[in-house]
């Protein structure tokens, strides 16, 4: 449930019954079964990110409208609220808190294993910041290499290309903030 005490299934039947649509018609638009749809609306079922995308897309909603103050009232955050997140390269980068996009930071936790390197990003709006929990790493900002080893932090505009790495044989741990949101 968010924080005005509606779940996604209940706002998700709410929305199709506003647009008159059956269970039925909403599931041939998103490719999905009636029977899944009605576990959706009714709470029964996990939901992945990909078919909610596809329901919302099939409602023409989109998800920063729906879920706009579904989380306002939520201050704290569970680990079992992580979102892993693929990232080339990398075996373990997870979203700390849910619905970044309505937010105006985007904290992360980013594990990298032995030889490990986040993709290049390029330069981009907003400022990043990462604090190593464990380990060290190099961090890449444009030409310059910065080595940060546990307790150290990093604090930068996002106007260079940039990475981070893990040269050294132990797994580094590293907090991760973007704003605006850009994970």
């Amino acid at each position: 449930m968010d924080g005005d005490g509606i779940s996604i299934g209940e706002r998700i039947k709410m929305l199709r019954q506003a647009k008159n649509l059956t269970q039925e018609e909403l599931s041939s638009r998103a490719g999905l079964t009636k029977g899944f749809i009605s576990q959706v609306e009714r709470n029964l079922t996990s939901l992945s990110v990909e078919s909610l995308i596809g329901i919302l897309d099939a409602l023409d909603e989109k998800p920063s409208r729906f879920f706009s103050g579904a989380f306002d009232e939520k201050i704290a955050f569970k680990s079992k609220d992580r979102l892993d997140i693929e990232m080339e390269g990398v075996k373990s980068f997870q979203i700390l808190v849910a619905a970044a996009q309505n937010r105006s930071m985007d904290p992360a936790l980013l594990e990298l294993k032995a030889g490990e390197v986040t993709p290049e990003e390029e330069p981009h709006e907003g400022e990043e910041f990462g604090f190593v929990i464990t380990g060290s790493i190099e961090l890449m900002f444009g030409a310059k290499k910065y080595r940060l080893k546990k307790g150290d932090c990093f604090y930068f505009e996002a106007t260079k290309s940039h990475h981070i790495a893990n040269r050294r044989k132990n797994k580094a741990l590293i907090l991760w903030v973007s704003s605006p949101p850009n994970f």
